[in-house]
């Protein structure tokens, strides 16, 4: 990839939420603190910095993704989404997943809900009709210490029409 040196600085181009970007920061940085101390974007939430608990959920390529977990270096070229890239920019109406989060009244101190969502999307984008099994194998990952699971599974089906 070019890297002079592990850890030095130097610009990584991406596409994050639909815009072309550029990040100067060393290669080796995870992708979540990137996204929260370079760029601003404070949504993606740091859980455990593990890549255990789905907190830091992004998607790339269409791939959930634990943000603590991979290296900004890693992502030239690609496309990332954050929970600040679902709703529409245009009419600022919330994507169908975050609409039905709030419909099933899901979060109840919310820091985990970026990350359920985010792995939420690219469940519906890869299976628009999911199985049981396939909604348990998605959400596996994301913890949730209030307890809100069924109402995370009750707010994917609604999202996937009802037949999740």
């Amino acid at each position: 990839m070019g890297f002079s040196m592990p850890g030095g600085a130097m610009a990584t181009k991406l596409i994050l939420n639909g815009r072309r970007v550029s990040v100067d920061a060393a290669p080796d940085m995870p992708l979540l603190w990137a996204l929260r101390d370079v760029l601003g974007m404070t949504g993606t939430r740091f859980g455990c910095g593990a890549g255990q608990c789905g907190a830091c959920t992004v998607i790339v390529d269409r791939a959930a993704m634990r943000a603590c977990s991979v290296a900004l270096g890693d992502l030239a070229g690609k496309q990332v989404r954050t929970i600040e890239g679902l709703a529409d920019p245009k009419t600022r109406r919330l994507h169908r997943v975050q609409q039905a989060w709030v419909d099933c009244n899901v979060a109840q101190c919310g820091y985990c809900q970026a990350g359920q969502i985010m792995s939420a999307v690219a469940l519906l984008e890869t299976h628009p009709q999911p199985t049981d099994a396939q909604v348990t194998d998605a959400m596996n990952g994301n913890l949730c210490r209030c307890g809100t699971y069924p109402r995370v599974r009750a707010a994917i089906a609604q999202a996937a029409g009802g037949k999740a």
